[in-house]
């Protein structure tokens, strides 16, 4: 670690559960994020600055004029711009130390299998439930943590499986395959705070996983309400019959 980055990430590094080797491992860590939109915008951002040091962003979007209401990783000069791009340089003006890869496709298939498997640690920030389905069953096959969080209206939450550890559940575990694809911001419509809130509590739970402090919230929902502006947590169990990770 050089002395600018002693210096850029001197905050983190005089708390006693960080320090240099936990800064150390989130420099070496590699994130992928699926998704930068409203959660991945503010999710990458903070990896960015806490110096997590290889994130590969994944999104087959450009940026609409929609977006900047939430997804705060695009600007109004980016509009029509792919939104990997957006983020790579919002990302790289942020921190330009760290290595960014941003793919302008829909993650899916041989190319998941391979960038879960190099991942520390994924985060899942897409909406749309075809794609969480696949990005949950690579992560199991493979038993790499997985960070996931969604954002409707005024309501969020946020959820980690660590497939082969603690007994963790997966997301199969706790939603079925059929699950209503409608439920999204472009029908329900969201506002804009709560996806900051729920894309930053992925991250804090991504940098946990990476320098092994804390509790994270496997085999934990956490559940957010914007409007009455209460937190709540409910228990989650693997389930014996999960055709994910029943096997797993």
């Amino acid at each position: 670690m050089n002395d600018n980055q002693l210096l850029r990430y001197s905050r983190q590094i005089m708390l006693p559960t960080c320090d240099i080797d936990g800064q150390q491992k989130l420099l070496d860590a590699k994130v992928l994020i699926v998704g930068v939109g409203g959660l991945g915008s503010p999710a990458s951002i903070y990896l960015a600055a806490a110096g997590v040091g290889n994130i590969t962003i994944y999104d087959d979007d450009i940026v609409d004029l929609s977006n900047l209401q939430r997804q705060i990783a695009h600007h109004t000069p980016d509009i029509g711009m792919d939104k990997v791009i957006s983020s790579r340089q919002t990302l790289n003006k942020l921190n330009p130390e760290i290595n960014v890869i941003a793919v302008k496709q829909r993650l899916t298939g041989e190319q998941l299998e391979k960038e879960v498997i190099n991942a520390d640690v994924v985060l899942d920030c897409c909406d749309n439930f075809a794609t969480r389905f696949a990005i949950n069953k690579a992560c199991v096959n493979h038993k790499t943590p997985l960070v996931s969080g969604a954002a409707i209206r005024f309501e969020g939450q946020v959820s980690v499986y660590t497939p082969g550890k603690n007994n963790s559940p997966c997301y199969n575990c706790l939603y079925h395959s059929n699950g209503e694809e409608a439920q999204n911001c472009a029908n329900n419509g969201v506002i804009a705070p709560i996806t900051g809130i729920v894309g930053s509590i992925q991250a804090l739970e991504a940098i946990k996983l990476i320098i092994g402090k804390g509790n994270t919230l496997t085999g934990r929902l956490l559940l957010i309400d914007g409007l009455t502006m209460e937190f709540n947590t409910m228990k989650l169990k693997k389930n014996p019959a999960c055709p994910s990770c029943a096997s797993g």
